[in-house]
């Protein structure tokens, strides 16, 4: 499958609490009695300092290594198919609410009974099915955490289950064997009615446009366990054999050692959600901050017993030297632009300031209006000599839910977000990237690709699915207004619209010249963002809060000379 307004706000009214009295009241809902305030300290809340070297022999966290892990956002069922939070909370919900619930379940796909993922889209008016009637792993992530979100774990577990017996398979691109742990893209269920037989048919990128094995859907199966055993607080799936093994088989392809000098993953061009051309080989954002998240994921579910303790090891040892390099050389505000200006060029030895040769002329004339003195964001891509100054939306959402940004990083992506909400929110949430390649550029870096012309698809599309990610950033932040304000805005067109997969136009006025109708990530990413503004406490399955043993790097224009 491909995938795939107002002017700013004031920034003084974005510094509002969660608590204030024109912004959403966490603490008024914290109170709510099904919700249970008082935790320990979780494993959660430990420091790498606490993981990385430690665990030796056949220790076994046990239940005990879990505290805290129970998210209580998922423990009723609603009996009309909304939202469990709902009837707990003094919100009315939306009309299109029960629509959404309704479309969500028209997607459900069966195996041998039992629910098993949803199909990327329920478009009957679409002529060409494409593999848009195959259950995606980075497109169902939005669906399961609604189904948790209202207490209906069984299609998460039931999912992740599968999908490792999947991982098991013999993977081949033509005659070569892929890695033992990558993850399938996809997968479709096939149905015997003659001899009432169902099997499972899996494509790992070889059926793929470019033939791109997917690195993200491992990532994502890691987080999306994570969820599960914080929504359920049930620790016996992740401490299964199988999915111990699976954790271990992802990570093994990530940290094996090669030739790199960084500590991020290198990547080929379409193997993330942004599945086509559009330049992002290297070391893409997107694919850094879920590399990040996965990896902290992982650390808080292994063992430390003989085979996973090397492995805890390890990501202690990758996530400091990742959280450093990201923060250091991704990040971007007016200060760091100004620096950049100045770059001197070839410089040698370990004192050179422009580690990376980046020569100024490559900065784009759009940036230095783009950037305002107060914001900031996570750049595209950075390897040497090249710095892909783009606006990349779901690598710095994950970077803020994730942690990888600092607090202070955070405060100033959302800042961005405001200041330039024409540029990234326009008619419909979320720009996918900013801006759009055109002209020459586009026929160079898309190779002409028809589908991802300018302001089109992911060549500067608008994407509601990534609603859910604002919100969660959004509440993070402690600026939940910020998302009601853009969930506003999805509310005015999404259902009329059909729930298109992306909108095109440089403000996503219009629905996508290509775009499925019905399609399910749009459905699902528009129910978590309402669930997750009217319960913020089912961000507890979705976010990490900041490790303090990584500690944010000194702001280089304050420690360097120039």
């Amino acid at each position: 499958m491909e995938f795939g307004g107002a002017g700013g706000m004031r920034r003084s009214a974005s510094h509002n609490s969660l608590s204030g009295s024109d912004d959403f009241d966490l603490t008024h809902l914290l109170n709510k009695p099904r919700i249970n305030v008082e935790r320990q300290r979780s494993f959660d809340d430990r420091s790498l300092s606490d993981v990385s070297y430690s665990g030796g022999g056949g220790h076994t966290r046990g239940a005990g290594g879990f505290d805290g892990m129970y998210s209580p956002g998922g423990g009723l069922r609603s009996l009309v198919g909304t939202p469990a939070s709902s009837a707990l909370h003094s919100f009315e919900p939306h009309p299109i609410v029960g629509e959404a619930w309704e479309a969500l379940r028209r997607s459900l796909v069966f195996f041998r009974g039992q629910p098993l993922g949803t199909i990327a889209a329920y478009d009957h008016a679409s002529e060409e099915v494409l593999n848009y009637d195959q259950v995606f792993v980075r497109d169902f992530v939005p669906s399961a955490m609604a189904f948790l979100m209202n207490g209906e774990p069984d299609i998460v577990k039931n999912f992740l289950l599968k999908t490792v017996l999947l991982q098991g398979w013999e993977k081949k691109v033509d005659r070569f064997k892929l890695g033992e742990g990558a993850m399938p893209a996809s997968f479709k269920v096939l149905h015997d009615d003659k001899k009432g037989v169902d099997t499972l048919h899996a494509d790992f990128g070889e059926s793929a446009i470019g033939r791109v094995a997917p690195v993200d859907s491992g990532f994502w199966w890691i987080i999306l366990l994570r969820a599960y055993t914080k929504s359920t607080g049930d620790l016996t799936l992740a401490e299964k054999p199988e999915c111990q093994k699976a954790m271990r088989l992802i990570l093994s392809l990530c940290l094996s050692e090669g030739f790199d000098t960084f500590p991020t993953l290198l990547c080929a061009d379409g193997c993330c959600m942004i599945d086509r051309r559009m330049g992002v080989y290297g070391y893409p954002i997107e694919i850094q901050s879920l590399f990040f998240m996965a990896l902290r994921c992982a650390l808080l579910m292994l063992k430390h017993d003989n085979e996973g303790k090397d492995f805890v090891e390890r990501i202690a040892t990758r996530l400091h030297a990742l959280s450093y390099h990201m923060r250091s050389y991704f990040w971007l505000d007016f200060q760091q632009l100004n620096d950049i200006y100045r770059y001197k060029t070839e410089e040698y030895s370990h004192t050179a300031v422009n580690k990376f040769n980046v020569i100024p002329d490559s900065i784009p004339d759009w940036l230095f209006d783009f950037m305002p003195c107060e914001g900031g964001f996570f750049v595209g891509n950075v390897s040497p000599a090249r710095m892909d100054f783009r606006w990349f939306a779901l690598g710095n959402m994950i970077a803020i839910v994730s942690s990888l940004a600092t607090p202070e990083q955070s405060t100033a992506i959302m800042d961005l977000i405001e200041e330039r909400w024409e540029e990234l929110i326009g008619e419909m949430p979320l720009k996918i990237c900013y801006p759009a390649i055109e002209n020459h550029e586009w026929r160079i870096v898309t190779g002409c690709d028809p589908k991802n012309t300018r302001w089109s698809y992911h060549n500067g599309g608008s994407w509601p699915v990534l609603l859910w990610l604002l919100t969660a950033a959004s509440i993070k932040t402690g600026r939940p207004q910020i998302a009601r304000r853009a969930i506003d805005l999805a509310e005015r067109r999404l259902l009329k619209d059909g729930w298109p997969e992306y909108y095109d136009g440089k403000l996503g006025k219009y629905v996508g010249k290509q775009a499925r109708k019905f399609q399910t990530w749009s459905i699902a990413g528009y129910l978590v963002a309402k669930m997750l503004l009217e319960d913020p406490s089912h961000l507890g399955m979705i976010a990490l809060e900041e490790d303090k043993a990584m500690k944010p790097v000194l702001r280089r224009s304050a420690s360097w000379t120039n």
